[in-house]
């Protein structure tokens, strides 16, 4: 039933939006910069406007070509074949370029990345794990592994952004997985990550947020209790010393680890939006004038541990690390507490 809603109701109003948005922009135009002068900022419901504008269009643009796409593969018979999966590819780098030129743009974003280059990731396959915080991280996550690194990414995310009609259409033709946060009795995530981790090559990027969820301070002291109900005091302790990061779930990434015995490990930290935490947040925010800076770091397969507690051991440590780092690279007036 929601598979049907997504496809048959909420994909068709997203192109009826978008042809609707374009056909009265003069007039979103000119009312969103009438508005403009009274919200303080500087011409903040013009650019908020022309990026849900970009968003829109490029989400009902998608839907359409992939409707071509689906006719193409024989009505959706090949549409699993290398062919068609390398073109699906090829629209998700083209999308994140589109969009991404607008935000840095409209938004005043700029995006710096440390550590290493697309030269010592080549070769082998990578397990990506990233901290989850801010608007979009993930976006820009995929973004810089495709635009960047060269990769094609497998990507594991919540079920609720199935509910986006061209990610949902778009993550069910390539390589991915919508899991349940809380999963029933049944449902054994591990085994799906795992299936999903199997077979990477050496351009393939399988992506993972250990956390499970963005950063807030009520998720933060969740995932405390939650380690304190299952009797690990020990590591709630820790938990509570890391203040920027959440408590990382292991389970799912040491089914992929298992699932990719060949595979780099590629930890990746993030500052720079990772403050902003609630709608209200972000719209104080714009335009945002900020600095993305991402911090990488490749483990050869040869220095993770085996066995499964000493992987665990070794995950908490990277956490508490990148937890350091997020607290020494925060902006200046985010730090101090100041107003942005």
């Amino acid at each position: 039933m929601k598979w049907a809603l997504r496809r048959c109701l909420i994909a068709p109003l997203v192109v009826a939006l978008a042809a609707l948005a374009w056909t009265t922009l003069p007039l979103w135009l000119v009312g969103t910069a009438a508005l403009s002068p009274v919200v303080r900022g500087r011409l903040r419901p013009l650019r908020f406007f022309w990026v849900v504008l970009v968003y829109v269009t490029c989400e009902a643009l998608l839907l359409v070509v992939m409707f071509g796409l689906w006719i193409a593969s024989g009505f959706g018979w090949r549409l699993r074949t290398a062919y068609f999966e390398g073109i699906h590819y090829d629209l998700v780098q083209g999308t994140m370029w589109v969009f991404f030129r607008e935000a840095r743009r409209v938004l005043r974003l700029s995006i710096a990345s440390e550590g290493p280059g697309p030269a010592e990731h080549g070769g082998r396959p990578i397990l990506v794990c990233c901290r989850h915080a801010g608007p979009g991280d993930s976006f820009v996550l995929i973004h810089t592994l495709m635009a960047w690194y060269d990769r094609e990414p497998r990507v594991v995310l919540k079920d609720t952004l199935a509910w986006d009609p061209a990610i949902d259409v778009l993550l069910n033709r390539i390589p991915a997985r919508f899991i349940t946060p809380n999963p029933g009795p049944t449902e054994d995530l591990e085994a799906q990550i795992a299936e999903l981790a199997s077979g990477l090559d050496e351009n393939d990027a399988f992506v993972i947020f250990p956390e499970g969820g963005n950063f807030t301070p009520q998720r933060r002291q969740r995932a405390i209790d939650r380690l304190r109900r299952l009797g690990m005091e020990r590591m709630a302790q820790r938990a509570e010393r890391m203040i920027h990061v959440l408590a990382p779930k292991p389970g799912g990434f040491l089914a992929a680890l298992d699932a990719a015995p060949d595979a780099d490990v590629v930890l990746v930290a993030h500052t720079g939006l990772d403050h902003m935490v609630t709608v209200g947040e972000v719209w104080r925010e714009l335009p945002m004038d900020k600095r993305i800076v991402m911090r990488w770091w490749q483990v050869p397969r040869a220095e993770i541990p085996a066995g499964r507690e000493a992987r665990i051991e070794w995950l908490f440590e990277w956490w508490e690390r990148i937890d350091t780092w997020i607290a020494e690279n925060r902006p200046a007036e985010i730090s101090t507490g100041r107003s942005a």
